[in-house]
């Protein structure tokens, strides 16, 4: 079987590795309903292997579907690429509540705040010095009327507390009002928060 034919369900719980080196087991994937737009797998990340290959450790990480190689005869799954080469792939991910999401793990998901208010929906993440720092949302028209905000606005990554995997959203720690005054709100909507291309 060639690889990128394996489904999601014929790769659960298997643990992944490179080389002789155990990186995680794999636990799922973003529920979408669009699968072409789904990239990634989470994986569970061994202790060891993100305290040495990730700036900041983390317990679940994305691992991009491009990557597996092949199931061995023992049941676990190979990749393709080197330790490096997932490190490098880690470091363009965005960290929410310890975890890390790969940016096609991101896009469409709808953000609501902290009481169930739905703000919009992620269209574009914002890089600056080679890190997201936001996430372009396009707003309903219902807060944009509410709160006279434009069509789309900039949310820094810092303004989010969860992920619901089930319901595909990211949730705010606050209440809309409340996000509006941050001073990184005020600051990564400024014309001059340069952002750069993947």
């Amino acid at each position: 079987m060639a690889r990128n034919e394996y489904t999601i369900q014929e790769l659960l719980r298997r643990d992944v590795y490179v080389g002789d080196t155990k990186v995680g087991v794999i636990v799922g994937e973003r529920n979408h309903p669009n699968t072409d737009r789904v990239r990634s797998m989470r994986i569970v990340v061994e202790s060891d292997i993100a305290d040495e290959f990730m700036r900041k450790p983390a317990e679940m990480a994305p691992l991009s579907k491009e990557l597996v190689h092949s199931i061995m005869d023992d049941g676990s799954v190979k990749l393709s690429k080197s330790m490096r080469e997932l490190q490098r792939r880690w470091r363009n991910t965005v960290r929410i509540d310890e975890n890390l999401y790969a940016p096609d793990e991101m896009e469409d998901r709808a953000v609501q705040d902290n009481q169930g208010n739905e703000v919009g929906v992620i269209v574009g993440l914002l890089k600056k010095k080679r890190t997201y720092r936001g996430v372009i949302v396009e707003t309903r028209l219902s807060i944009r009327r509410e709160f006279g905000l434009p069509e789309r606005i900039n949310i820094p990554i810092n303004a989010f507390a969860k992920t619901r995997e089930s319901l595909d959203e990211v949730v705010l720690s606050r209440t809309i009002t409340k996000l509006l005054t941050l001073p990184s709100y005020i600051q990564i909507n400024d014309p001059n928060f340069i952002d750069e291309d993947e």
